[in-house]
């Protein structure tokens, strides 16, 4: 009996703590949820904020391309190609207006219709597909094939319209995060700078550099036959190629890192089978040799060794062993931007193994 009950005791006080311990694991599920819900609230809050910059992005692009095909009208041999249809001369102009203005309004419907109707003319289709003459965005294409979506009442950003929204950088954008991947959980925070690359904001982030310990340069590769948008006259390539040497001649940078991201290569596989690298003049020697795939990787390794080749040649002898690295990026491509961000944490953690004598 004695036993009897000393087992009831002993299984009352075990049932006791399992109720606890369940108590806990349903409060801290509830916590876990509700903590889960304004998470959600920011995240949707923060895709809603990018509604306007979207939306700012198709009135901006169809103005590109309706005031480019008047410019193209006026000044090509083969003008008729680039004039737009009498129907739609009156929605080009309205549009046109609008994407001139500071604010711009919501998309609605009815605009979309217009915008719709606007990039399916001929036109207009002549003049995108010389777009790298006139300034025309990268968004382009992909805006003006989700008018539909992008102007549904109850839109919300998706985050890849998020990756392809564009706001040109000025000034300077300071970013705070934790390493990517197995390192995640060091407790080490990394400080990123994001600088404007205008000739204008220069002078602006220079003083930044004191002490960085690495210098990301991320160089458009597709915009070998692009100009400026400050300086039509000026190809893009050729001022990223000074920009980088540039950068690469400042004193503050003698043990600083360089991570080169050769970024948008999604547009310049695209591109390179049908304009030739040659019409940028840092690249006129170059010579293609294949078609296709083969020809796409023959020219991006050119393109590669010219910057690795301007790496070194305006790298004084007394700095090369400074760590420098060259990545294909397409910023589109999140899991590459997460795999690129990781083997950059790596390779920061290792020379500073190195510096501290443990490697």
């Amino acid at each position: 009996m004695g036993l009897l009950c000393s087992r009831n005791r002993r299984y009352n006080k075990q049932d006791t703590e399992e109720n606890v311990q369940a108590a806990e694991i349903e409060r801290r599920i509830v916590q876990e949820t509700e903590a889960e819900k304004h998470i959600q609230k920011l995240l949707l809050l923060e895709l809603k904020s990018y509604i306007p910059v979207i939306h700012a992005n198709v009135y901006q692009t169809i103005k590109v391309l309706h005031d480019g095909s008047k410019e193209l009208a006026q000044s090509d041999k083969e003008f008729s190609k680039y004039v737009l249809s009498s129907e739609n001369k009156d929605i080009g102009e309205k549009l046109s207006d609008i994407g001139g203005r500071l604010d711009y309004p919501r998309l609605t419907r009815e605009h979309a219709h217009d915008i719709e109707t606007l990039w399916n003319d001929a036109a207009i289709q002549e003049t995108y597909a010389r777009g790298n003459e006139l300034q025309v965005p990268d968004c382009a294409h992909y805006f003006m094939e989700n008018l539909q979506r992008l102007s549904d009442v109850n839109y919300i950003p998706t985050k890849e319209d998020v990756l392809y929204a564009r706001v040109r950088t000025t000034g300077v954008v300071e970013i705070q995060f934790s390493p990517v991947g197995e390192n995640k959980k060091s407790g080490e925070v990394y400080r990123l700078f994001d600088v404007g690359g205008q000739r204008n904001e220069r002078r602006k982030w220079i003083h930044l550099f004191e002490g960085v310990t690495a210098v990301i340069f991320c160089a458009a590769i597709s915009e070998y036959d692009q100009t400026l948008f400050e300086n039509e006259q000026k190809n893009r390539m050729m001022e990223t190629k000074e920009l980088f040497e540039w950068v690469l001649k400042q004193e503050c940078f003698e043990k600083t890192s360089f991570m080169l991201f050769l970024n948008k290569f999604d547009i310049f596989e695209k591109k390179v089978l049908q304009v030739p690298l040659s019409v940028c003049e840092w690249f006129k020697d170059y010579q293609p040799i294949s078609t296709g795939k083969q020809e796409i990787e023959h020219a991006y390794e050119f393109v590669k060794k010219k910057f690795e080749e301007l790496y070194f040649q305006t790298t004084s002898p007394d700095r090369v062993d400074r760590v420098f690295k060259v990545y294909r990026t397409t910023a589109l491509d999140q899991k590459l931007v997460k795999k690129t961000f990781k083997l950059v944490d790596e390779t920061l953690r290792r020379r500073n193994l190195l510096e501290a004598g443990l490697l």
